[in-house]
């Protein structure tokens, strides 16, 4: 620790064919998460006294340097958080987080700040108060209001002077994160407020009456972090959902649109972030990417090792599970971008039926080219198969399984069973049915196949107006066909739950069992290095 004379370490804050499954329009996907690109702040980085900039607060210059924050709140869709003084709900689990979040700290020597209104303060019980193992900053004007004797509780007149106060020492050393807590007014105050870094909301569904409210969140700001799965006790249906800050203002969100209009290539959702580690950490860790990037390094530390047919050989490991959120959120995954474009035009040709690679080439996608070459379809025993002519593959078992498959050019209207349009049908008039599946796999076509189906089952499940999604893989490379999959059917989900009329966005769930050989994953054993050095710093990893 440095002393007042050397310096002070202070913290610094830095088509057509859609309207086969009755879909007229493209499917308005939003706010697909992204991220990748370098941090504009910086969060608790030890400087000199002598080099504090003007302004420690999300690089707004200002004359006095102010401490960041988070704010923890519970709040209904139309984010009323209390009535009469008083929360409407009682969730156990709810104060839990609560507890977990403003409590927990990297430094064991350190504590975090809680920041409340005197109202708040008042509504805490006598003897819950002050809340244990954290600083109380108790904001109020009231000269009558004296409690500074109290220990591990300070009182300021506003805000603005206890961020202030927060950064200056002794606090700035012993306190590691801030965390405003409420009421409605400081919230109303705080809640999008330039200084304000995320907001851990507890998402309540039930209906409760309330007469007290906060803002909405401003979402050309904050995007979110983690969404946990729908949670219900005391019968109340509720999540918890972090929101990060992605920019300093939606001024800038504007001038993307403006460059927009020049540049067809901007990413208008694009995550301008690349570290969230001023998160606690038990939030940190959720986000949905490292599931992809544990997997990623469980095959690598403990994958088997298997010949495959290419002769590179891969890393396999069986029976593999990832699961992913649709409610907030888009999973694209992987150490480098997904080619989304290419997502998107393969799914509306497998919609389409079609099975000419040709189709796609016209569009400037190759992702088919290699299987549909002459020389590969030789190679495979189709020597009879026009080039380009992929055989009876997903579009055509989804939209006309068990017909006879001719070549590519061929009418199928009417032929063979629309497990597409059954999907659909079920989804509208029978949601609870058990049988709402979607199967690429026949096997008495596999052989006329120019490759057989690797994501070669799905599932879909509905339950309180939302479409969830499993699907099953065979054999999957972790670098390049799982993130581009996932892409796949998490936008078919999302596109038969608009079809559908349902007005959220269920979760996926993604079973795998990959490699060249049944029911493994795998990762090819040239990938290795590569993937190893993409993930030594799995705070880095790109959405395409």
């Amino acid at each position: 620790m440095m002393n007042s004379e050397a310096g002070t370490v202070v913290p610094v804050s830095s088509k057509s064919c859609l309207s086969h499954i009755g879909l007229k329009r493209r499917c308005p996907l939003v706010g697909i998460f992204k991220k990748g690109i370098k941090c504009s702040y910086c969060h608790s980085v030890p400087v000199m006294a002598d080099d504090i900039p003007a302004s420690i607060s999300n690089g707004n210059t200002q004359h006095d340097p102010k401490r960041t924050f988070q704010v923890v709140v519970a709040a209904t869709r139309d984010m009323g958080i209390g009535k009469d003084g008083k929360l409407p709900w009682k969730l156990p689990s709810d104060l839990k987080f609560f507890k977990e979040v403003t409590m927990t700290v990297s430094d064991p020597v350190k504590k975090n700040a809680v920041i409340m209104g005197r109202k708040t303060w008042e509504s805490i019980p006598l003897q819950n108060r002050p809340l244990p193992g954290r600083l109380n900053v108790v904001l109020t004007r009231s000269g009558s209001f004296d409690i500074a004797t109290a220990e591990n509780v300070v009182i300021c007149g506003s805000m603005n002077s206890a961020l202030k106060l927060l950064a200056a020492t002794p606090y700035c050393l012993s306190i590691e994160k801030v965390f405003v807590i409420g009421g409605g007014q400081v919230l109303r105050e705080s809640l999008n407020a330039p200084e304000c870094e995320a907001i851990h909301l507890t998402d309540i569904e039930t209906d409760f009456e309330c007469d007290t409210f906060i803002p909405p969140i401003d979402f050309a700001v904050f995007q979110p972090w983690h969404s946990s799965f729908p949670l219900v006790e005391n019968n109340i249906r509720y999540s918890f959902v972090t929101y990060v800050r992605v920019r300093r203002s939606a001024t800038e969100l504007h001038a993307l649109h403006d460059g927009g209009k020049t540049d067809g290539k901007l990413y208008l959702n694009k995550f301008e972030v690349q570290r969230f580690s001023f998160l606690p950490k038990m939030i940190h860790e959720k986000h949905e990417e490292y599931v992809y990037l544990r997997l990623v390094q469980d095959i690598i530390a403990n994958g088997a090792q298997k010949n495959d047919r290419t002769g590179t050989g891969t890393l396999s490991k069986f029976s593999c599970q990832m699961r992913f959120n649709l409610r907030k959120s888009f999973p694209l995954l992987t150490t480098k971008k997904v080619f989304w474009r290419g997502v998107v035009e393969e799914l509306l040709w497998f919609i389409s039926g079609s099975t000419n690679a040709k189709a796609l080439q016209e569009k400037d996608i190759h992702i088919w080219d290699g299987n549909a070459s002459r020389e590969y379809l030789d190679s495979v025993g189709l020597s009879f198969r026009e080039e380009g002519d992929l055989g009876p593959i997903y579009g055509f078992q989804w939209r006309h399984f068990g017909a006879e498959y001719t070549d590519m050019h061929a009418d199928y209207t009417g032929k063979g069973f629309d497990q597409l349009l059954d999907v659909v049908d079920k989804i509208k008039n029978n949601p609870d049915d058990r049988r709402i599946i979607l199967s690429a796999w026949n096997p008495s076509d596999l052989k006329k196949m120019a490759l057989p189906p690797c994501h070669m089952f799905a599932q879909f499940y509905v339950e309180n107006g939302e479409l969830s999604c499993q699907m099953y893989q065979r054999s999957a490379d972790m670098g390049l066909g799982v993130p581009f999959n996932i892409a796949s059917y998490s936008l078919l989900t999302c596109m038969i739950a608009q079809v559908c009329a349902l007005t959220r966005f269920g979760f996926s769930a993604w079973q795998y069992d990959y490699l060249r050989l049944p029911g493994e994953e795998n990762i090819g054993m040239k990938k290795q290095r590569k993937f190893k050095l993409q993930c030594i710093d799995n705070s880095e990893f790109e959405h395409g």
